[in-house]
């Protein structure tokens, strides 16, 4: 299966808070063209709980503001364009640079492959002209020059556009002790204080906040230009519950919390293997390597992970492992293995049915937020 690596690349990964904005933050960026190159295989579309949250996403901007057919809506990582299939009663506009775009292309979704930035602005103006709604979902987070890029929606946005963000809430992160969240492309972990204080400093309101179950638990956030926008009540309820939550003690224990994790985890593991079990871990979303890299796991450990049938990853490897990435076809076969660790855990609910209605009848691992077995 695949090339066997001789050499990989590895980053640290160390939080850093900042005490005035309280953004928490890496404190190393790795350049977007590695991170996010062209061949990048992940596609929003084969996800139940995203389809069904940009459906929810669409119902709700037609329930906040007016949104007529010639008006424009421009998506920001827009993939494979599951969230802008539900706006086709709109003009829309893609915005992506990996390959994964043509997905979108082939399904009538006008996309520029391409990062965000001035010259795609530019290319939009002049095709389109301004959009009403610009929005930047999973994405928000990743992109290293931030005030280049609220400038550059600023310029696209017209002086009633709305900008609206979904980025992974570092509430939920810290809360449920999801340090397998932790990876490079997510450079910042947004609060609601931080991501307003950041807003702000661009001239934007924000009048409108949602938590929302995506990723282990999302923000997702409307903003406006000052004065244009009711300020709905759900804003202050935020930072209120922040205020109380979000402290410097809860930080310092979820450092432990995290730790505790990984020691117990670790130690359900390695019970089973003494015991000769085998053991398939299922999914490899990118927070799977943070998390198999953390704990310690390799080959001897898990026997591959797997991935639905017409994956990209099926082949390959995970990073920094000999754990090959191999067809989910593995768990519902005769020899099938003894325990299924679930690596996109914060979607359980939805993968262990599932998986039980194709035919695996043996037990889950679910790793977080405290190691458990589902028989």
């Amino acid at each position: 299966i695949g090339d066997q690596p001789k050499e990989e690349a590895s980053y640290p990964a160390e939080l850093l808070l900042c005490p005035r904005c309280r953004l928490i933050q890496l404190g190393l960026i790795v350049d977007a063209h590695i991170l996010f190159p062209s061949s990048y295989p992940y596609t929003s579309s084969t996800t139940k709980i995203l389809r069904e949250n940009f459906a929810d996403l669409y119902q709700e901007c037609r329930r906040l503001f007016p949104l007529e057919p010639e008006h424009l809506v421009v998506d920001i990582g827009s993939n494979d364009g599951n969230l802008l299939s539900n706006f086709k009663d709109h003009v829309v506009c893609g915005v992506t640079p990996e390959k994964i775009g043509e997905i979108a292309i082939a399904r009538g979704i006008p996309t520029i492959l391409s990062y965000f930035g001035p010259e795609v602005v530019a290319q939009i103006l002049s095709q389109h002209g301004r959009a009403r709604l610009v929005t930047a979902t999973n994405v928000f987070a990743h992109m290293e020059d931030i005030h280049g890029v609220l400038g550059s929606v600023l310029e696209l946005l017209d002086e009633d556009g709305i900008f609206l963000t979904e980025s992974h809430y570092v509430l939920d992160l810290v809360k449920t002790v999801q340090y397998d969240t932790i990876y490079h492309e997510h450079l910042r972990y947004y609060s609601l204080h931080s991501l307003k204080y950041l807003l702000e400093m661009h001239g934007l309101e924000v009048f409108h906040v949602k938590p929302i179950p995506t990723h282990g638990g999302s923000i997702r956030v409307y903003s406006a230009r000052a004065g244009k926008q009711e300020i709905n009540p759900s804003v202050a309820r935020q930072l209120e519950l922040e205020q109380r939550e979000l402290s410097d003690q809860s930080l310092s224990d979820f450092r432990a919390a995290v730790q505790r994790s990984r020691s117990e985890l670790w130690a359900l593991v390695a019970k089973i293997k003494a015991e000769g079990g085998s053991i398939v871990g299922v999914s490899a979303p990118s927070r799977a390597s943070t998390l198999i890299s953390y704990v310690g796991f390799d080959d001897g450990i898990l026997d591959a992970v797997v991935e639905i049938k017409g994956s990209h990853k099926i082949g390959k490897y995970i990073p920094g492992t000999l754990i090959p990435v191999v067809d989910e076809e593995l768990l519902f076969s005769s020899e099938q293995p003894d325990y299924a660790l679930l690596l996109a855990w914060h979607i359980a609910d939805e993968l262990m049915p599932k998986l039980r209605q194709l035919g695996f009848k043996n037990s889950f691992i679910v790793p977080l937020p405290e190691p458990r077995i589902v028989s």
